[in-house]
């Protein structure tokens, strides 16, 4: 952890038990203690803990990092009780609002010092001990969530036949090291929205800027969950958010269009830590160079790591143009989903056919009696045609598709580029948009980057490259570019539960690799 995240975590600590402190100095005179001891931070909690007569290593957790936010309330509140106050809302302002809560205490007639002896007489109500131990579970979940690992479900087939829709992961935020949350404001265990709703479960009154504790970076092949780039502006509709970009429909309609036209309203702005998440490949780590050249992914030069489980399509025909159909392929050890919009297998009449198959699966199509094996071609878009939806969309100078892509260069934390305008395309999000710089560009073919003319740029941030398992079904890096470090959730570690028409039991407790 660098150490001026450190030097912040311990002043908001610090500042958590001095703040209060106008109003414990009174409370600490009627305690019978030197009103002067409530000024000094973390010794005036070892206090307040003597005074209750409650254990004292609660003051030592106060120093563990983050956790110690949580520790200190439980302070205040036990605190709060030896002056008679067992109210709910009395312990709930103790926790949330004591800087305002203590001089109100110190001040208040009814507030007479019982002492822990009377504390013991007090019966805590029934109700009171089911909301306190609710409290504690959120607290606990909400620390091992941000912390530890995270709950996700797969939503699409982007990473089939890796991972299927409605298989249950654990994402390990350890592996990466856990990012604090820009939003601390937010409804527990919700990510954007309300369930339900449109409505957002988070306030944006209080955001934190990137902090990110024992990091450690990415590595290439490995599943990660992230949150998608582009999803900081959406349009606030089912039918939309990231499944159809705004910044998509920006490309194809133009911003005015887009901003004027009511079907693409209301749009919703999202923190990083709140944009959707996504799941995808590690292809390319920063400082590489990446190409794809049919289909095949190149890094550094060298033919990249091909999950044996990695899909595409295929066409193909049958011996003497006999029938097949789904049902005949699944029973032969082929998975086809056939539920999408662009299902894995469809007839093209004549018995000629597409499909999409693993390379396991290409080998027992091939096998199959039916099937002429020398018909077998994959589905290719050819080099040197400009896909106008491919990153970075700018086909006057990228003939790039999502077959034939690059060369690409990925952006090192540390490292400086020239820029062209040839090149600006490709990184010009990253150094305004994620790095959060002015850009202005001038038509002479100059740049002036926060308010100085230079033709270069050194990132702040590592970034990486993330491709779907289903290479041809896939909201990838190839339409959206770049991932930068801030927006990585965790690795997705483990399936803990998978269904489909009823548990799939095989897949139970499987290490994702």
């Amino acid at each position: 952890m660098p150490l001026h995240h450190l030097i912040v975590i311990y002043l908001i600590s610090t500042l958590l038990v001095f703040l209060p402190s106008f109003g414990l100095a009174p409370l600490f005179k009627k305690a019978g203690q030197a009103s002067w001891k409530a000024y000094i931070p973390f010794y005036n909690t070892w206090v307040m803990q003597d005074i209750a007569q409650r254990p004292r290593h609660w003051v030592f957790w106060q120093f563990i990092p983050v956790v110690g936010w949580f520790i200190t309330p439980g302070i205040f509140i036990e605190f709060a009780k030896v002056f008679c106050r067992f109210s709910f809302l009395d312990h709930l302002c103790a926790s949330l609002f004591a800087p305002f809560y203590f001089p109100w205490l110190s001040r208040n007639k009814d507030a007479r010092f019982i002492g822990p002896e009377g504390v013991k007489k007090h019966q805590k109500p029934g109700w009171r001990e089911w909301v306190d131990a609710a409290i504690f579970a959120v607290v606990a979940a909400t620390l091992i969530r941000v912390f530890i690992f995270e709950a996700y479900v797969i939503p699409s087939s982007s990473m089939e036949k890796t991972l299927l829709i409605n298989d249950y992961l654990f994402v390990s935020k350890f592996s990466y090291g856990p990012r604090i949350p820009n939003t601390p404001l937010s409804v527990p265990f919700v990510h954007n929205y309300l369930p339900g709703s449109s409505l957002k479960s988070y306030s944006t009154l209080i955001q934190l800027p990137y902090i990110r504790w024992f990091a450690s970076p990415v590595k290439r092949n490995d599943c990660v969950v992230f949150n998608f780039p582009e999803g900081d502006t959406v349009v606030n509709r089912p039918d939309f958010q990231s499944a159809v970009p705004y910044y998509y429909l920006v490309r194809q309609f133009g911003r005015d269009k887009v901003l004027e036209d009511p079907q693409f309203q209301p749009l919703a702005i999202h923190p990083v830590d709140k944009t959707d998440n996504y799941i995808k490949r590690c292809i390319g780590i920063a400082g590489d160079s990446l190409r794809i050249i049919d289909g095949i992914v190149y890094i550094n030069n060298q033919p990249g790591f091909v999950p044996p489980t990695s899909a595409t399509f295929y066409y193909f025909r049958t011996k003497n143009n006999v029938a097949v159909d789904a049902d005949f392929l699944k029973e032969s050890g082929i998975r086809l989903n056939m539920e999408s919009s662009d299902p894995d297998f469809t007839a093209a009449g004549n018995g000629s056919y597409k499909i999409n198959l693993s390379l396991s699966e290409l080998d027992i199509l091939k096998k199959l009696t039916v099937i002429d094996p020398n018909s077998i071609t994959r589905e290719l878009y050819p080099a040197g045609y400009a896909e106008p939806q491919v990153f970075p969309f700018d086909t006057l100078h990228f003939k790039w598709n999502r077959d034939n892509f690059g060369t690409i260069w990925i952006p090192k934390k540390g490292a400086t580029i020239t820029l062209t305008p040839q090149n600006i395309a490709l990184y010009r999000r990253a150094i305004q948009v994620y790095e959060k710089n002015t850009l202005v560009e001038n038509p002479d073919g100059t740049y002036i980057i926060n308010g100085a003319a230079t033709n270069k740029y050194t990132f702040k941030m590592d970034y990486y490259w993330m491709m779907g398992d289903n290479r041809h079904k896939s909201q990838d890096s190839r339409y959206w570019g770049f991932v930068p470090e801030d927006h990585v959730v965790g690795k997705a570690a483990m399936i803990w539960f998978s269904y489909e028409n009823g548990p799939r039991w095989s897949r139970f407790f499987k290490i994702i690799r």
